[in-house]
This record gives C-alpha cells, sequence and structure tokens, in this order.
C-alpha cells in the first residue's frame, strides 16, 4: 500500500507500519486501540496502536518522529502481517507538544 494518496507519488519522508509476522499463522490478529490520533506529533519509539493476537496485546511503536497523518484500519478491525497499519511523515526537527 502506498503512503500516499492515489494518483500521487509517495514522498520520500513517508513511513508505513505494518502488522509484523508474529509466527502464529493460525491465530487472528486485530486492532484492539489507537493511542495516537492522525495528526498527532510522536516520537520514534512512542506506542501508537495495540494489536490483539489468540487473547495477547502487541504495542506497536511508531517507526520514525513525525506526525501520524493516516490510520489505515479502524479499531476492532482483522488484519494480517504485511497489511498497513498507518501512514507517518517523518519530520527530523519535531517536538512532542
Amino acid at each position: 500500500m502506498d503512503a500516499a494518496p492515489p494518483g500521487a507519488a509517495p514522498c520520500p519522508s513517508d513511513h508505513l507500519l505494518v502488522v509484523p509476522d508474529l509466527g502464529r499463522p493460525a491465530c487472528a490478529v486485530a486492532v484492539s486501540s489507537w493511542l495516537v490520533a492522525e495528526g498527532d506529533v510522536v516520537v520514534e519509539g512512542d506506542r501508537v496502536v495495540e494489536l490483539v493476537a489468540g487473547g495477547v496485546t502487541l504495542d506497536l511503536e511508531s517507526p520514525v518522529s513525525g506526525r501520524l497523518v493516516r490510520q489505515c484500519v479502524d479499531e476492532d478491525t482483522e488484519v494480517s502481517p504485511g497489511d498497513a497499519l498507518a501512514v507517518f511523515h517523518a519530520d527530523d526537527g519535531v517536538t512532542p507538544a
């Protein structure tokens, strides 16, 4: 999935957060809760979304410092490894509010 809107070239400072391979193929994985809203400033390593897999909660972190520009899936949506969860725009000079 491209980070850019359809028909637009992806921006080099855009980064996708994708569902990791959890090594549990028979286990359903779903987005439990967004911890950061679209437009929020994040620092690399901040917790941004919780996934639930077989009763286990997994926090995913921001891959960059910048701004969360788009949540690609809603809460309670089932996802698979490699699915895009969010798009971040990196900004080297970002400081959280």
